[in-house]
């Protein structure tokens, strides 16, 4: 399928690893010149690397208010236009909705909601003149209530009422804004979850996995580069009738409606 995604400017937050790693690579394999994003300089050089000239390395922390706009105008310096804005920065605390504390609450939504909710809006006009498009990268914890999720659930929940707002309004304004809610997908983050669990059930590490995966209902855990594969198709043409859809790529796990 011939995506049609060569020439056209992307930016990716949270690219240094995992999914969004994925996402930059991905993209730029179908011909985009990518803006990566995050906190990360190191892992961001790196990446850099591998990419080639048409990538743009924008180490920034997010959750300064005044960072989004900052990035966003350094992109459209840097290629003249945004055609794709990817929200991925952002990873929650896990744990007891009695144990954590204000600032865990406010780091969960400051980085992965509130930098989301500040691009979206300082792309906006970007977007509109490209007639471009938003793919938010949430997760299926916003569909279903945990007690050890709790900040994880709640920021979720809030970032697909965000793509539906923000979907609304594309309508009239030509943007098309979407999101993508993954399951549990192999990142460094799932990697250590088993290891952990291997090491307290004096398991080897593909046993864990099948537990662990087996747990949730699924057969297996997904890889990233499912994801950005789901990113590159609904940033083109051929989702051009996607609006304000909410894909649950998890494998199954999520069985509610």
């Amino acid at each position: 399928m011939e995506l049609q995604l060569h020439g056209k400017v992307a930016l990716v937050t949270g690219a240094s690893k995992g999914i969004g790693r994925s996402i930059a690579e991905t993209l730029a394999s179908e011909g985009m010149r990518v803006a990566i994003a995050a906190r990360s300089r190191d892992e961001l050089d790196r990446l850099a690397t591998a990419l080639g000239d048409r990538c743009l390395v924008q180490a920034v922390d997010l959750t300064d208010a005044n960072a989004p706009a900052a990035v966003i105008a350094a992109t459209i310096e840097r290629f003249g236009a945004l055609d794709l804005l990817v929200n991925n920065a952002g990873s929650t605390k896990r744990g007891d909705f009695l144990t954590l504390s204000e600032a865990d609450w406010a780091d969960g939504f400051g980085l992965k909601f509130f930098s989301a909710m500040r691009c979206s809006r300082a792309a906006w006009p970007h977007l509109q003149a490209s007639r471009g498009s938003i793919v938010n990268i949430i997760g299926v914890g916003g569909r279903t209530g945990s007690a050890e999720f709790a900040i994880g659930g709640a920021v979720n929940a809030a970032l697909m009422n965000l793509t539906k707002v923000l979907a609304d309004r594309g309508v009239k304004d030509g943007v098309r804004v979407n999101a993508i809610n993954p399951g549990g997908i192999k990142t460094d983050r799932l990697v250590t979850r088993v290891k952990s669990f291997a090491a307290e059930r004096y398991l080897d590490l593909a046993a864990a996995e099948q537990q662990m995966a087996k747990a949730l209902g699924v057969a297996r855990f997904g890889e990233p580069e499912e994801i950005a594969r789901l990113v590159a198709f609904l940033a083109s043409p051929q989702a051009a009738f996607c609006q304000g859809s909410i894909v649950d790529a998890d494998g199954g796990q999520t069985r509610t409606l």
